[in-house]
C-alpha cells in the first residue's frame, strides 16, 4: 500500500547494509484491471540503471561502479524505486571481496524481494559502452499534431487499411505521474509493430494522453502494451519506455510479444 512505501516518506539514509529495506509492489494491483490475471499476453522485463553504486574494497578502499539490474516481468513483485536506493545507499560501508560478490549479493536481495529471477551486471568506469544512443525508428515528435486530451484515452488509437511488416514509431515527450507524490515521470518510448499500420498521430495523442495519468512506469508500459493489442490488434508488438533517472537511478520497461530482447541503449537524456 501507497503508505507503507519509503516513497513519499521521511528519509533516514543508512550506511549499513540492510536488505530489510527494499520495498515490494505486488504487480497483480496494476494488472488487475487490465483483464491479466493469469497467463499474460506479453513478456519481458525492467531494466534498471544504478549509477550510484560504491562499496568498499576488503583493503577499505571505496571502489564506484554502475549496476545494471534486470528484473523479469514474470516475477510477482516490482520494487518501490526509492527502497532501491535506500538498499543501495547501504551498501556504500560494506566491504566486499570484488564486483562478482557484489552482483551476487544484490541479485538475491532483489531475487528475493521481486519473487523472480533478478540479473544483476556490475559495470566499472571504463567499461565501453556508455556511449548516448538512440531509438531505430520514426519520431512522432517530428509531427505536427493538435493535443488537448491529457487524460488517459485509449479510443484515440485507430489503424488504416495499410499493413507493415515491421514498424518503430517512438517519442521523447511522454510524461506521467508517480501514483504516491505525485511527481512527474519522463521518458521516451518506443512502439515496435507489425499488422494494421497505426495512424502515428493518433498514437502520438494517446501516448500524450497519459500525461497527467498516475501510476509506476512498469504499469504505464503494461497498459499501453494491452491497450494497443486491443484497439490495433498487432500481430507483435514490444513496447519499451527509457525513463529519466531519479535519485541516480533509471527504470526501464520491456514488454513484447515477440522473441526480441531489451537492450538496454542509453538515451540522450539518461
Amino acid at each position: 500500500m501507497p503508505g507503507d512505501m519509503p516513497l513519499g516518506q521521511p528519509t533516514r539514509y543508512t550506511d549499513s547494509y540492510d536488505p530489510s529495506l527494499l520495498h515490494p509492489i505486488a504487480r497483480a494491483d496494476s494488472r488487475a484491471g487490465l483483464g491479466c490475471r493469469e497467463e499474460l499476453p506479453f513478456r519481458g522485463e525492467d531494466v534498471w540503471n544504478a549509477w550510484d553504486l560504491t562499496w568498499l574494497a576488503p583493503s577499505g578502499q571505496p571502489r564506484a561502479a554502475a549496476a545494471v539490474i534486470r528484473v523479469p516481468a514474470s516475477s510477482s513483485h516490482m520494487i518501490e524505486s526509492k527502497s532501491m536506493k535506500l538498499y543501495l545507499n547501504s551498501l556504500s560501508m560494506t566491504p566486499f571481496d570484488d564486483e562478482a560478490a557484489v552482483a551476487r549479493r544484490l541479485s538475491d536481495d532483489l531475487s528475493q524481494t521481486a519473487g523472480g529471477d533478478v540479473r544483476v551486471a556490475i559495470e566499472s568506469p571504463e567499461s565501453p559502452d556508455h556511449a548516448v544512443d538512440t531509438f531505430a525508428g520514426s519520431n512522432l515528435d517530428l509531427l505536427s499534431v493538435a493535443c488537448t486530451r491529457y487524460d488517459l484515452d485509449a479510443s484515440l488509437l485507430t489503424t488504416t487499411a495499410k499493413t507493415v511488416d515491421d514498424e518503430t514509431l517512438y517519442t521523447h515527450a511522454f510524461r506521467s505521474l508517480c501514483p504516491v507524490t505525485a511527481q512527474p515521470d519522463l521518458g521516451s518510448i518506443a512502439i515496435r509493430y507489425s499488422g494494421r499500420a497505426i495512424e502515428p498521430r493518433t498514437l502520438l495523442r494517446y501516448l500524450v494522453s497519459y500525461r497527467q495519468h498516475e501510476d509506476f512506469h512498469e504499469a504505464c508500459v503494461e497498459r499501453i502494451f494491452v491497450e494497443i493489442s486491443e484497439r490495433c490488434a498487432p500481430q507483435k508488438l514490444s513496447v519499451y519506455a527509457r525513463f529519466q533517472r531519479r535519485g541516480g537511478i533509471d527504470i526501464n520497461p520491456f514488454r513484447t510479444n515477440g522473441d526480441e530482447s531489451a537492450v538496454n541503449l542509453r538515451l540522450w537524456r539518461q
